[in-house]
């Protein structure tokens, strides 16, 4: 259900949404819980009928009041072919895709004859799930997240404002960039990690059944996110091929040094010249790389404490962690579960501040809970 809306939105509907999939079905859940009138458009009916079920808005009609703001969501294989549509459907709309490259799509467009672009805005909620279509949408999706808008020469600033003012209401950060700075960023924290967790994957699909029962938090962590499509996919890392090639290469570059230290030492011992010191040159860049990663609070990430606590495999116990963690005083700052295979408990691994750590430990043992030693 939607919750009641707000009439707070700084968007001035009606709002086209041109794909009901997850991001287009997101947005419209967030601008209709708000009040703002939205319709949607696909090319697939069912799709359409599911995003206006979930409550996305209404499925577009001929005799719809004009747009204000059209939003292409759409794989970015055709999304210049649908803005060029819409940009000559509502000449006085703003029009935006939120397709995850921008430099290609702005491209095709810039070769296409009698398009006004100054009314139309490249942008990119960084935000998502592994689970697609409007039956996984939510009006929370983008809250907290960054959502890139693209700028150029001659661009309309009202245009820039109403996509900014999009991003606003549905909770996303603002954040503006040019389209090769996008495709450059996006190929180094999205695009990459895909490939990485992909190609690891990969590894397992004749893995035997041994090796797999040993899998732990780890393997599923760096694999969590190989379940995606294909197709979609497909079309991302073509349209941003040069950036994410680039960025491939330099994995490339590190593999081969680490390969020459791992013959080293398979050859000459684990002490032969050179191979701890390789080795260990990778685990310390990826440390470094890591802490960079920005946290819940902003800025660099803050290096918490970890408390691992065994948790019983039975219905209210995790529930019942975190409410003594609660009334123990302390905030949880990030969360872990690992569940090994056929064991009756899991391993929740809590991060806390370091001046927390010790307080935690001592008062959940206190408590009955057995708190794994670091």
């Amino acid at each position: 259900m939607n919750a009641e809306p707000s009439n707070v939105a700084a968007t001035h509907g009606p709002v086209r949404i041109v794909g009901a999939g997850l991001l287009g079905a997101s947005i419209g859940l967030g601008l209709s819980a708000q009040g703002v009138p939205v319709t949607l458009s696909d090319a697939s009916p069912t799709a359409q009928a599911l995003a206006r079920d979930v409550g996305a808005g209404a499925i577009a009609r001929t005799e719809d009041a004009v747009p204000t703001l059209v939003v292409v969501a759409v794989p970015p294989d055709v999304a210049a072919r649908v803005v060029a549509a819409e940009l000559r459907a509502y000449p006085g709309a703003v029009v935006t895709d939120v397709a995850s490259v921008k430099s290609v799509i702005l491209a095709e467009l810039a070769a296409m004859a009698s398009l006004d672009l100054s009314r139309y805005v490249g942008s990119h909620p960084m935000a998502g799930r592994e689970r697609s279509g409007a039956g996984a949408a939510s009006a929370d999706l983008f809250v907290g997240r960054p959502w890139v808008i693209t700028t150029r020469a001659g661009l309309d600033p009202q245009a820039l404002l109403a996509v900014r003012s999009l991003a606003v209401d549905l909770g996303a950060g603002p954040v503006q960039m040019t389209p090769a700075e996008h495709d450059d960023a996006v190929a180094l924290v999205s695009h990459l990690p895909q490939l990485m967790a992909s190609l690891t994957a990969g590894r397992l699909v004749e893995a035997p059944e041994a090796a797999l029962g040993l899998a732990g938090q780890g393997l599923r962590d760096v694999t969590r996110i190989a379940a995606s499509d294909p197709r979609l996919w497909s079309a991302i890392l073509t349209g941003n091929a040069a950036a994410v090639g680039t960025h491939l290469r330099g994995v490339r570059d590190d593999l081969d040094g680490l390969l020459e230290a791992l013959d080293r030492a398979a050859v000459d011992g684990p002490l032969a010249l050179g191979a701890i010191a390789g080795m260990a040159g990778v685990i310390s860049a990826g440390n470094d790389g890591a802490a960079r990663i920005p946290g819940k609070h902003g800025g660099l990430r803050k290096r918490y404490s970890e408390v691992t606590v065994l948790v019983p495999d039975e219905p209210g116990e995790l529930g019942r962690l975190f409410t003594e963690i609660g009334e123990i005083g302390v905030n949880i700052e990030d969360f872990q579960m690992e569940h090994a295979t056929r064991q009756r408990v899991g391993m929740a691994i809590v991060s806390v501040i370091p001046a927390s750590a010790t307080t935690l430990e001592v008062a959940l043992e206190e408590r009955g809970w057995r708190v794994v030693a670091p």
